[in-house]
């Protein structure tokens, strides 16, 4: 399902036929790095890895994280979203991307609209995000989103520290 749409880019829901192409994200190095390790391996690990999260997530809330495609083409080229997470009272934005799409502007296009939709459309008056301390690409972007540095925190006990930024729609 088509979801939103910018000057360069559509965002639309994940499905099982997206399996290669996730498969190739969460393996990358820096998703290694700064996500984790998801522990996807074959092409049917990512199918139900995008079955059991973002597809499991629009049926539960309605909103996930999106396959980002470049409009002329239909290229994937990474995700972003929002993401009820447990551990966060908030819902969380989200987006990761190849590295061959980086340093182009699309992950502040795409979360920026992304921005837009959970405050306009879904009335969300508080997003946060989290990020690794060492992840300074994610921080310069949440900060021009207009997120700011709240806090470290524990997602679990057995997890590293993360930043947790926010966003508040004025009073």
């Amino acid at each position: 399902m088509h979801v939103l749409e910018t000057e360069r880019l559509i965002l639309r829901w994940l499905s099982a036929e997206d399996a290669a192409f996730m498969l190739e994200l969460v393996n990358d190095p820096a998703w290694l790095q700064f996500i984790g390790d998801r522990g996807v391996r074959t092409l049917e690990d990512a199918r139900g890895y995008i079955l059991n999260g973002p597809v499991a997530m629009y049926r539960r809330a309605g909103f996930g994280l999106y396959l980002v495609e470049l409009k002329q083409s239909a290229t994937p080229i990474g995700i972003c979203g929002l993401i009820q997470r447990a551990g966060l009272e908030d819902i969380d934005i989200g987006f990761a991307f190849l590295p061959a799409f980086s340093g182009q502007g699309y992950a502040y296009e795409s979360a920026a609209a992304t921005m837009t939709y959970a405050q306009d459309t879904l009335g969300l008056n508080r997003i946060v995000a989290i990020t690794a301390p060492d992840n300074q690409r994610s921080i310069r972007l949440l900060t021009k989103l207009g997120l700011s540095f709240v806090d470290m925190l524990r997602l679990g006990q057995d997890q590293p520290e993360v930043m947790l930024f926010a966003w508040s729609k004025p009073a």
